[in-house]
């Protein structure tokens, strides 16, 4: 199938190792003094290891690659004393024990970009999505208690994509069979754009997932 995956510049590569720290399911190896991609099916195509590389040597590309294998790569972590599954990610992340001063974390899961989430994840299968612009999590003091809680969170900002997200949206929606849609946007032009996106993926894809909007206000106000 052809996906997004992760390709190395060689040439680029100074083999300090940062990526392979960064890639959780172990799609990474050192070989030659040089890091490398192993297995295409433990590469989720999200990228963690993109910011980390100091030397720019790690982009996206489309190309032929076996498809991204929560299975396999979960059997392999079993097998490894004190391996963590992407897989578990949802659980680590709820039974996370924070300090009693602090409040409580409400995140299922990492919160992902729109244009990164693998469209495939297990995570996505019928769940209550949040989907966030950028800017709501700082404007809005309760959002992790009246927005993230019990929902699968995305992250957008239409004003700085470099793609529409219309069509992966689409793709989530269709093959998924989302539950529900909370959509977290400011009372800004470029947020009008992420409802916009939203309304035509949910056409495009035939969904009959429920939509609710809220508008946060400059002032971190529900309107």
């Amino acid at each position: 199938m052809k996906r997004q995956i992760i390709e190395i510049n060689e040439n680029k590569c100074n083999g300090c190792g940062l990526c392979i720290n960064a890639c959780h399911e172990g799609a990474l190896v050192l070989e030659n003094g040089k890091a490398k991609l192993v297995r295409d099916d433990y590469c989720d195509g999200l990228g963690s290891c993109l910011p980390v590389c100091p030397m720019g040597a790690i982009s996206f590309i489309e190309r032929e690659a076996l498809p991204f294998n929560e299975a396999i790569l979960f059997s392999h972590f079993k097998n490894q004393k004190n391996g963590n599954s992407p897989g578990n990610t949802i659980s680590e992340l709820k039974n996370k024990i924070l300090n009693p001063s602090q409040i409580h974390s409400k995140l299922s899961q990492w919160p992902l970009k729109i244009s990164l989430v693998n469209s495939n994840s297990e995570f996505l299968k019928e769940a209550d999505l949040l989907i966030a612009a950028d800017c709501t999590a700082f404007a809005y003091g309760n959002f992790h208690s009246e927005f993230i809680q019990g929902r699968i969170t995305l992250i957008g900002c239409p004003k700085f994509a470099v793609e529409d997200y219309t069509e992966k949206l689409a793709e989530i929606l269709k093959i998924n069979s989302v539950e529900s849609i909370l959509l977290v946007k400011m009372a800004v032009p470029c947020c009008s754009k992420l409802e916009t996106m939203l309304k035509n993926a949910l056409e495009l894809s035939g969904a009959d997932t429920s939509l609710i909007v809220k508008t946060i206000s400059l002032e971190g106000n529900i309107l």
